[in-house]
């Protein structure tokens, strides 16, 4: 087995999961700070009658696990160390908009919060690991919500611009590789979380307030956020020419296969990749707004955004320069089900081909070949170069008696997925690099807990907000060490 000589390989995290410290050094709250976990119906939020806007609100008896995290803003060289112990030559992380524009409407950054990414980033390449930075994560400030409506409002691509251009004047020449709105494609799926899109007005019901965000409001979310993409990618090439751009999509979506050879499933698989990737991943790279969105638009004309024809030529001019995404399983769609979705992507029929699922309560099917349908998909349709910056599988395990942990459905699950990259290259497909999800234990995105665990490193800390946050090598560490070392040949 063989990958390129300059294949990028690590693991990936999110300030969000691990750094802790969510009040700390000026920060203040960010979208995914008063939720416990993305899924949840139940954000932190109060709608307050007398203001006539949404308040912060925690609710006393939950655990905001992500409040503290595994203090990674405390213990980032430890953790460092760690992953460089397994060879890692790039590592992914995610600046926190809040930590530099704690309100994210401010003229001037926080100084302290961009310290804390100075020392970050230094580390990172000393320790030989080129830094992948995605600049917004789950992370939008609560108050760009509250105040403004969110993406919805186009104030934010001002904001953001300002964001921008302060992280690529500040990390010219250190980091190389930028992604830009985290799985954004999620967003018609969770618009509070991915598409950062909140009404402002007096909603249907209250206590529902994802549920109040109008279609409206999302579609002209949308557009603004390929407004601001575009942005990105002309002030990256404008301020630091040898940076690149990429895009970063939940693209599991892909490998949604029919059930049968009916039409009817064939064309709606078709559609579940459209409205579950495509609508979003088009645009940023070939710098138009898709017919089908289009069409969508038309036959519901209150959907249609307020657009300009300077942003549209915007859009159409500064392209991303490679795509990155993440893969977890498969899918099959059959006419008569329902679909629903969760951060590891769409869940139809259950595929009686496949061996093997993770462990309940999870029972994510495992699906390597997907992987390799999803690279050859991308670059039959995209001819960029391909990112893989998210894969992994999430275990419930404990230390045993001897205090060490042997997880080989984790390292079967590493090793079938990157043979089927492999398979990929071999094809003829461009891919950049591998990043697992996530090295090291962190809070789960989706249901906020501790117990779902992806890391080579275990963290001692648990649901219920206990533990020692000591760091603990399992043994899969051991064999992703190998697998980079040899750069792919002992799989």
């Amino acid at each position: 087995m063989s990958f390129p000589k300059k294949f990028l390989w690590g693991g990936a995290v999110a300030a969000n999961q691990l750094e802790g410290a969510w009040l700390e050094d000026g920060k203040q709250p960010n979208v995914t700070d008063i939720m416990v976990g993305i899924g949840s119906k139940d954000p932190g939020i109060q709608w307050n009658p007398d203001l006539k806007k949404y308040e912060m609100h925690l609710d006393p008896n939950k655990a905001y696990l992500s409040h503290e995290a595994i203090d990674f803003y405390h213990r980032y060289k430890e953790d460092l160390s760690l992953m460089a112990g397994m060879g890692f030559n790039c590592f992914r992380t995610s600046i926190a908009w809040g930590r530099i524009f704690p309100n994210g409407d401010e003229e001037k950054p926080n100084e302290k919060g961009l310290e804390f990414y100075d020392h970050l980033i230094d580390e990172m390449l000393r320790l030989g690991m080129e830094p992948v930075i995605t600049m917004s994560h789950y992370e939008t400030p609560l108050h760009l919500l509250t105040e403004y409506g969110g993406w919805s409002n186009p104030k934010l691509i001002t904001f953001w611009k300002n964001y921008a251009s302060v992280l690529f004047h500040r990390y010219k020449g250190k980091v190389k590789y930028w992604l830009t709105f985290n799985e954004v494609n999620a967003m018609l799926r969770n618009p509070f979380v991915a598409g950062s899109v909140l009404t402002i007005k007096n909603p249907k019901d209250p206590s529902d307030p994802i549920g109040s965000t109008t279609k409206e409001d999302i579609w002209q979310g949308y557009y603004n956020i390929l407004v601001a993409n575009a942005w990105t990618v002309k002030l990256c090439h404008e301020i630091d020419p040898n940076a690149k751009v990429g895009n970063m999509m939940t693209a599991s979506g892909v490998a949604t296969y029919p059930e049968t050879c009916n039409p009817d499933d064939v064309f709606g698989a078709y559609q579940t990749q459209r409205w579950a990737v495509y609508y979003m991943c088009d645009p940023m790279v070939f710098g138009e707004i898709p017919s089908y969105v289009k069409a969508l638009w038309k036959k519901n004309p209150s959907y249609t955004p307020e657009m300009h024809a300077d942003e549209l030529q915007l859009i159409k001019e500064n392209t991303i320069d490679f795509i990155s995404y993440s893969y977890y399983r498969s899918s099959v769609y059959a006419s008569d089900v329902n679909m629903v979705s969760n951060t590891g992507g769409i869940k139809g029929k259950d595929n009686p081909y496949l061996k093997e699922c993770s462990p309940q309560p999870w029972a994510w099917p495992v699906d390597p070949k997907g992987l390799r349908l999803l690279i050859n998909t991308f670059e039959d349709r995209y001819h960029l170069p391909q990112f893989i910056v998210e894969n992994g599988i999430g275990l419930d395990e404990n230390l045993d008696e001897n205090g060490k942990i042997d997880d080989p459905f984790r390292v079967r699950y590493l090793e079938q997925h990157l043979k089927q990259v492999e398979l990929a290259i071999e094809d003829g497909c461009h891919v950049m690099g591998y990043l697992w999800w996530g090295p090291i234990d962190v809070v789960s995105a989706g249901t906020g807990e501790m117990k779902k665990r992806y890391g080579f490193v275990y963290v001692d800390r648990f649901n219920d907000g206990h533990g020692t946050l000591e760091r603990k090598i399992k043994n899969s560490y051991y064999r992703y060490k190998e697998i980079i070392e040899s750069n792919g040949e002992k799989l």
